[in-house]
């Protein structure tokens, strides 16, 4: 696994590390089900139902407190954002991933800054540079530029008082772009996250059902070592 950038917040670590445990668990899991299944072991059918309930509950928790905590989560990731756009560096190998995950968004989503073009005045290159470049993935043309990420002068006046108001960039925030995104894939995020539960509930009952099906152990079916 790749270390997480030093930008992310305990909150975001935290999770990462949770969603990588919940992976690790659920492949033991998948393998302790088709073990009990093929061996009809019924212990290890019960933990695969065990498991499945928990990963399930997990699930149902974890969308409920995105849903209540969503205001603290936007404001936190707004700090990280803020961040990542002051200390935003070309050169920086280090968080290089992170940053073209960032220019990567501002493209995809035809945005720049969190709030808008105004967070990146901020940034300490460009303010050494009298805002004279600006960051290349908001840029905003129907031309197929080729410059995906770092600092341009595309477009710029040749003038020396260059504001972020004459940068040829996208205007509206990414903030207000994640969300109208989210708004229109509302239904194929539901969709999926509804399908995944209906298999896991199917999961269940099926363990349920071939567990009833088993009428005594037999540990001897065990495979040895």
């Amino acid at each position: 696994f790749c270390p997480l950038p030093e930008t992310s917040s305990p909150s975001l670590k935290t999770g990462a590390y949770i969603l990588i445990a919940v992976g690790a668990v659920t492949m033991l899991m998948g393998f302790l089900g088709c073990l009990g299944a093929v061996n009809e072991i019924r212990c290890l059918l019960g933990l695969y139902f065990t498991c499945l309930l928990v990963i399930l509950i997990t699930q149902v928790s974890a969308g409920l407190i995105i849903y209540f905590q969503k205001e603290m989560l936007k404001e936190e990731l707004s700090h990280i954002v803020e961040k990542l756009i002051q200390a935003y560096d070309p050169l920086n190998e280090e968080e290089k991933n992170l940053q073209d995950a960032w220019d990567y968004v501002q493209r995809q989503i035809a945005c720049c800054g969190w709030e808008g073009a105004e967070d990146w005045k901020n940034n300490a290159i460009l303010i050494n540079k009298s805002l004279t470049e600006y960051p290349c993935s908001c840029y905003n043309s129907s031309e197929d530029y080729v410059a995906y990420s770092g600092f341009c002068t595309e477009g710029l006046p040749s003038n020396s008082t260059v504001t972020f108001a004459d940068w040829p960039v996208h205007q509206q925030g990414c903030m207000n772009g994640v969300e109208t995104w989210l708004k229109d894939n509302l239904g194929i995020i539901l969709g999926v996250c509804t399908g995944v539960a209906v298999v896991e509930l199917l999961g269940m009952i099926l363990s349920i059902a071939l567990c009833k099906n088993i009428h005594s152990e037999d540990y001897t079916k065990v495979p040895k070592s």
